[in-house]
């Protein structure tokens, strides 16, 4: 049977959406290819497929190995444009990173990115259309899933939320990126609300505006709650003792986040950014200012009926985004990619001569190399 090796350290940053689409897509991978590849993890054997989830320095070398078999596949969860606002380095370290990271995907014979507007942007590096393919992210209905009424009061007295506040939850990275400052301005807007941030600074003090926020942390609304980072064990109580999530990020990939909360029938408000549009504006509500995210928030308080379509609306996207449908992506993919190499190993087999010289061309007198 075939090898799939899935490669990842993304477990040495904890709290960030890559270590989460890494357990959620090997699981279910095991499953759809269950009778076809064996999966394994960060093993040291030759595959028919190597997957890299993450862009260590040691994968990297081991994209040299002389003896390496099998596809590489890289997973794109970032582009240089995508960390710029996540961390807080000198210029000319950036600079190496970036042109590090993008030697890294350039090395690849095949990409996956979890949003097709990057394919775009991949080409403007130079990569090739060809070997990039889209497949979004996932979110397992086994571990997020809405909770019965009674479930959630108990979950909001254990985490002192008074029990009939309308309550607004974000879930992220403490990063300026991520809107924070707009979060808790719209909470000190509308202080009869609560207000929930679950997420800490994955990156600590080298998160871009670090020392910005922590002085924020130090005097915050009294309807404003910091959880840290949490375990995603208990992250679906977190969004089920919620009435909404709100992520005014400015600058996101595919969150894992807003899948998450799908799959418990929050609805969901985003800040209208062009990279979410062709995978999340049929499913979620969305506002490009304080003002505007003011204006749906309270018509999601008022309005029962829109309210029970936004939630609707989420579970929608959240049935488009099932591991039946991103499964069978990720089974085409893999099936493609074997099929390739065994067409790729037949034609150099066939320009082989019987010396094990190279033919250089067919149905004419041979000359060799």
């Amino acid at each position: 049977m075939k090898q799939i090796n899935m490669l990842s350290k993304a477990d040495m940053v904890k709290g960030q959406g890559v270590l989460s689409a890494h357990d959620e897509q090997v699981e279910l991978v095991r499953k759809v290819m269950e009778k076809r590849a064996v999966i394994l993890e960060n093993a040291k054997e030759p595959c028919e497929i190597t997957h890299y989830h993450s862009i260590n320095p040691e994968y990297y070398l081991s994209t040299f190995r002389k003896n390496r078999q099998g596809a590489l596949v890289g997973y794109v969860h970032f582009l240089p444009e995508t960390v710029e606002n996540s961390i807080s380095l000198p210029r000319f370290v950036k600079n190496i990173f970036y042109k590090y990271m993008l030697s890294f995907y350039k090395r690849m014979d095949y990409l996956v990115t979890v949003n097709p507007v990057f394919i775009d942007k991949l080409a403007e590096y130079g990569i090739s259309k060809e070997k990039i393919t889209y497949i979004p992210n996932v979110v397992s209905e086994k571990n997020f899933y809405p909770l019965k009424e009674e479930a959630k009061r108990k979950i909001r007295k254990k985490y002192g939320i008074r029990p009939e506040a309308f309550t607004v939850l974000c879930a992220g990275q403490l990063q300026k990126r991520k809107g924070i400052f707009d979060f808790l301005d719209v909470a000190e807007k509308m202080p009869e609300w609560e207000f929930v941030w679950a997420g800490g600074f994955s990156f600590g003090k080298i998160s871009e505006g670090y020392e910005e926020i922590k002085t924020k942390m130090e005097d915050l609304p009294k309807n404003v709650k910091f959880l840290g980072l949490v375990e995603r064990e208990e992250m679906n109580q977190i969004y089920n003792m919620a009435d909404v999530m709100f992520l005014p990020s400015y600058e996101e990939l595919f969150p894992m986040t807003i899948l998450e909360a799908m799959n418990c029938r929050l609805p969901v408000l985003v800040r209208n950014l062009d990279i979410y549009r062709p995978i999340l504006f049929d499913y979620v509500l969305q506002g490009k200012n304080q003002e505007e995210f003011i204006n749906v928030l309270e018509r999601l308080h008022k309005d029962a009926e829109f309210y029970q379509e936004s939630a609707e609306l989420a579970f929608a996207g959240h049935k488009f985004y099932s591991r039946e449908h991103v499964g069978n992506m990720w089974k085409n993919f893999y099936e493609r990619v074997f099929q390739e190499e065994e067409e790729k190993g037949g034609a150099e087999s066939r320009h082989m001569a019987s010396d094990g010289s190279v033919i250089l061309w067919e149905e004419k007198k041979q000359q060799y190399i």
